[in-house]
């Protein structure tokens, strides 16, 4: 596997888009036109940068050997009702990532020990980064996602995960009306050192997308969250 995991992947945590918009700033700053943009903290770095950079798309870097994990979080062309979470469970020096972004990506690094986090940096935004950045689609519905979908699974509380495997692409749909939250989570290509979360922030009969490429979906699950506490799940099917 090379180092860095070309796909895209979040916890979905808080309940309505307002909670989300306090963390996110106003300001958003131009990427230089060949070096990615980085955030750091100690034990991780995030990057965003173009093609040809040496940290094309979206990376998460584990940068210390101890028991904690890093991730990134991000939103993509400024919606606050999909976020997006990469967890990089390799070991210190492993980059991983996706190419699959937007022309506008809100993003900042953090450390989870198992699924909590412990540590987390400041919010960035760079614009114009991607050559051919993912649009923007949150018009589709649980019902629009499972007619479009190969596989779909969904659990009790109301969650729902949906893919199809030709320029593969991920839903995941909230179709119940409460203060919980849907997430899918789920692994590509394989690997199982990638850990791709979508968190549907938006509610009711509302689905986040995320587009991963040529890279198939190896390992999936549809779950619902209280905040950052799980509340309903299926065991993880394999692909």
């Amino acid at each position: 596997m090379i180092a860095v995991v070309f796909s895209a992947d979040g916890a979905a945590a808080a309940v309505e888009p307002r909670v989300v918009a306090r963390d996110i700033p106003t300001s958003v700053s131009e990427a230089d036109e060949d070096e990615p943009v980085c955030v750091r903290i100690k034990g991780a770095e995030a990057c965003v940068g173009p093609d040809g950079s040496d940290r094309p798309g979206i990376t998460i870097e584990d940068t210390a050997r101890d028991k904690v994990h890093p991730a990134v979080e991000y939103y993509l062309n400024g919606y606050l009702g999909t976020k997006y979470v990469i967890h990089n469970l390799a070991r210190e020096g492993e980059v991983r990532g996706s190419r699959e972004i937007g022309k506008v990506v809100t993003f900042r690094v953090a450390l989870y020990d198992g699924n909590r986090r412990v540590r987390f940096g400041r919010w960035k935004t760079v614009q114009n980064i991607a050559k051919y950045p993912v649009k923007r689609e949150t018009r589709v519905t649980p019902a629009a996602a499972r007619a479009r979908a190969k596989v779909c699974t969904s659990t009790r509380g109301a969650s729902m995960t949906c893919f199809a495997e030709r320029n593969t692409y991920v839903f995941a749909c909230d179709t119940r009306a409460d203060k919980y939250q849907a997430r899918a989570e789920y692994f590509v290509a394989g690997d199982p050192t990638a850990r791709f979360e979508i968190h549907q922030l938006a509610g009711v009969n509302t689905c986040g997308k995320a587009e991963h490429g040529d890279l198939a979906i190896s390992m999936y699950r549809a779950s619902v969250f209280d905040h950052n506490r799980r509340i309903e799940t299926k065991l993880y099917r394999y692909n």
